[in-house]
């Protein structure tokens, strides 16, 4: 889903302190560095992937706080092995000077 196209976009400023200290509780738990940018890419994409008409701002901020680590962890990592692969153009030639460079 491109940016923009989701009809709750225009709550993320309006959500941003509890996107924050979701963030920040799960960099306590020791889930690394997690942005709030990062969070609402999961709520866009996957929980709030079929909007609710006539959603209410309660129910927003319930999704929020409610977020399970374990969820964005999953989702996270799913997201991360459908990312293009930067060497795929490389090869295999390239791809060991990459790797192991002669002048060292």
């Amino acid at each position: 889903m491109k940016q923009g196209s989701h009809p709750y976009e225009s709550y993320f400023h309006i959500l941003g302190p509890a996107l924050q200290s979701k963030a920040e509780e799960m960099a306590v738990l020791g889930y690394g560095h997690v942005t709030k940018e990062d969070l609402w890419g999961f709520l866009i994409n996957k929980k709030w992937k079929k909007p609710a008409e006539g959603i209410r701002m309660y129910a927003l901020v319930s999704d929020v706080l409610s977020l399970k680590p374990g969820e964005y962890m999953n989702y996270a990592t799913v997201s991360a092995f459908r990312s293009p692969d930067l060497f795929a153009d490389l090869d295999s030639e390239e791809l060991n000077e990459l790797l192991h460079p002669k002048g060292k």
